[in-house]
């Protein structure tokens, strides 16, 4: 009875340390997007230097002394408000502090580097920016956050995926093949995400990055997606947090 009384409160501590997240994004949205709807239909694409699959989404320490990682996604169609998004990108670098996992040290991660597509117009870049205050969490302290413009470019031959973002990141990726057929998929992670709700899992051949943190990585963690989410899912899971108690709990 004990070991399943402690299994149940670890899990509750990191469910409302990764809750934090999704409260902080509503929160943000209701500053920085004035309710402007928003809907978006695209591709994730998302290394890190754990061994796949990486166990940050689970709650679990990262595979290696920090989850060096970043999620890059490409808008195929999507607007915000009025502004068109289609064919644009916008990319998040982080890193986790050492020997701790994502979701309990949630906010203040080493750090939080948005990229915004630089072919996009100035309304454009403000709908990014917006739009990345919910599709990312707000991870680490401000002085550890920044939001710059970068080329964000995508190469597929074959099985393999290329990804770079300026002169500061690059990937290739490919996803992994099931004996049983097609790529491993997982569904649900513990860190409650619209884009990341289902994801394939796969391995980098290779990842390299080099802009207020250096690190160079192979054989490492690769998801992959497609998805189409908009503000009300975010709005919804903040709700369901709210009334579930998980936003009375992290605000304590």
């Amino acid at each position: 009875m004990k070991l399943r009384t402690v299994s149940v409160v670890l899990a509750t501590a990191f469910l409302v340390a990764g809750t934090a997240a999704i409260l902080a994004r509503a929160e943000s949205m209701k500053s920085s997007t004035g309710g402007t709807p928003w809907k978006i239909t695209g591709e994730l694409e998302e290394s890190c230097s754990c061994d796949a699959a990486c166990p940050c989404w689970f709650g679990n320490k990262p595979t290696k002394t920090t989850c060096s990682g970043n999620a890059v996604v490409f808008i195929t169609k999507g607007s915000y408000g009025k502004v068109p998004l289609d064919g644009l990108a916008v990319a998040q670098v982080v890193q986790s502090p050492e020997g701790k996992s994502m979701m309990e040290s949630m906010g203040s991660w080493n750090l939080n580097y948005i990229y915004i597509d630089q072919k996009a117009n100035p309304e454009q870049r403000k709908a990014l920016e917006a739009i990345s205050t919910q599709v990312f969490p707000p991870a680490a302290s401000p002085d550890k956050s920044k939001i710059q413009y970068a080329a964000i470019t995508r190469k597929i031959e074959g099985k393999e995926h290329s990804v770079s973002v300026g002169s500061y990141l690059t990937f290739s990726a490919h996803l992994m093949e099931s004996p049983l057929g097609g790529a491993p998929k997982i569904s649900n992670p513990m860190i409650p995400d619209p884009v990341h709700k289902e994801y394939s899992q796969g391995t980098t051949t290779h990842q390299a990055y080099d802009d207020g943190a250096k690190w160079d990585f192979s054989n490492s963690n690769y998801m992959y997606n497609q998805f189409t989410v908009t503000n009300k899912d975010y709005e919804e899971i903040a709700a369901k947090m709210e009334h579930s108690g998980m936003g009375g709990m992290e605000k304590k």
